[in-house]
């Protein structure tokens, strides 16, 4: 009698829950259910991994490309780096202090000029709609490669952005959202007393193995792969790595979201979180582009000189990779765009850049025409970055991964990695 009652019960939360889109493919998704347990390799040593990724599209030469001598300079002036030879913004004073800690890529170019498109080609390395599949991201991926299937911390975490998910991998490779970092993850703060919190927990398992026996849906079983994460991240100590407040001196990074996502990105290196995607959006500089990428650089030297500076002093540079980069350049040229200009979508010729992670500093692959308009030397395409990120990280690019219909893909398809270079 009681189990009849239980699975009925089951039933009809799982209709609610349902309707509510509990179940729905989701970005995140990892604590709808629990926050109602609260009051009412390869050659590469790099570890773990942090995006820095700069939404809209930066410009390239008014970040590490600059051309003083061509037409559409623009504003900015170059300044010398720690790394000899190398020059970038003036506005990035104190990345340049530690350029002798990283890597400039010159020569991207890539075939997407729209930013949801050219977004998920460079975290996936495929063009949307390619082949009729949802291909995971860069931080799937790494969470795949090297995350721990039954560690209490999450894999692959997403800071002040949403970004994208683990497509054909499944649930266990989602990212974590974390909205606002000042804030952590409002559920952790939400569950009761542990003896209290461990009833509910045993109930719901209870509930939830009647209503499996019944229904054995991949729908539910991704929510249960979902709902285990989230309890023992819950019960984790090293969880301890959101709550901001602990940190001292926040302010050595800069002030603002931004520089709290830094801040938490490297706090979770420190307790072995693979990979973590930290968004600064504002790039998509059309009008008024070199007061918004001035503001916005400044922002990003801040909080990316402290985190290489304070990885290396806790010895965990050469074990993390950085990168920063947005899904492509900006025109060499300046639009008329009224009497604030700026610089719109171009995909053919831009920059990133790399820090840590076994990268012998002060290195620059490729090089652009005198404009920066197009690639003079060693054009490198998405394929190669993502490629040589895996090598950096100890991950075969090589190796496939199956699809749920049984179809073999390359992590990364038709790639010339540029390790060598840089290493």
């Amino acid at each position: 009698m009681f189990s009849l009652k239980l699975q009925e019960k089951t039933r009809r939360d799982f209709l609610k829950l349902s309707a509510a889109g509990v179940f729905a493919p989701s970005l995140s998704g990892w604590f709808p259910l629990l926050a109602k347990a609260g009051p009412e390799g390869g050659i590469g040593k790099a570890k773990s991994c942090i995006l820095l990724w700069m939404d809209g599209g930066p410009s390239h030469k008014d970040t590490w490309d600059l051309k003083p001598e061509s037409k559409g300079a623009g504003e900015f002036k170059p300044i010398k780096t720690s790394a000899s030879g190398v020059e970038i913004s003036e506005h990035l004073p104190k990345v340049a202090q530690v350029m002798h800690h990283g890597a400039i890529v010159r020569g991207m170019t890539t075939p997407e000029g729209a930013h949801p498109r050219a977004k998920y080609y460079m975290h996936t390395g495929f063009r949307e709609g390619q082949g009729g599949v949802t291909y995971p991201a860069l931080g799937s991926i790494i969470s795949k490669e090297l995350g721990k299937p039954d560690g209490a911390m999450p894999n692959y975490v997403a800071i002040s952005g949403r970004t994208y998910g683990s497509g054909f991998l499944g649930p266990k490779h989602q990212p974590l959202l974390i909205t606002d970092p000042n804030r952590g993850v409002e559920d952790l703060k939400a569950t009761v007393a542990g003896g209290q919190f461990d009833n509910r927990v045993g109930l719901l398992e209870q509930m939830d193995k009647a209503f499996h026996r019944e229904y054995d849906l991949d729908v539910i079983n991704d929510h249960k792969t979902t709902y285990d994460r989230a309890v023992k991240l819950m019960q984790s100590k090293e969880a301890k790595a959101f709550d901001l407040s602990a940190e001292p001196n926040k302010t050595r990074y800069g002030t603002g979201r931004f520089a709290e996502g830094v801040i938490m990105a490297r706090r979770l290196v420190e307790v072995g979180v693979p990979f973590i995607e930290v968004a600064l959006g504002g790039w998509d500089t059309h009008q008024n582009n070199f007061a918004r990428v001035k503001t916005l650089s400044q922002q990003v030297d801040a909080a990316l000189s402290m985190l290489v500076t304070d990885l290396k002093e806790k010895g965990l540079l050469e074990s993390t990779l950085i990168i920063w980069m947005g899904e492509f350049g900006r025109t060499p040229n300046i639009n008329n765009r009224g009497a604030l200009p700026g610089r719109d979508h171009y995909p053919r010729a831009w920059s990133l850049a790399m820090f840590g992670g076994s990268i012998k500093g002060g290195k620059v692959v490729g090089k652009t025409d005198k404009e920066g308009a197009s690639v003079a030397e060693r054009p490198t395409t998405a394929q190669d970055f993502l490629a040589t990120v895996c090598e950096l990280m100890g991950i075969d690019h090589t190796k496939r991964n199956e699809t749920p219909n049984g179809r073999p893909i390359s992590i990364v398809e038709k790639a010339k990695p540029f390790t060598a270079d840089i290493t």
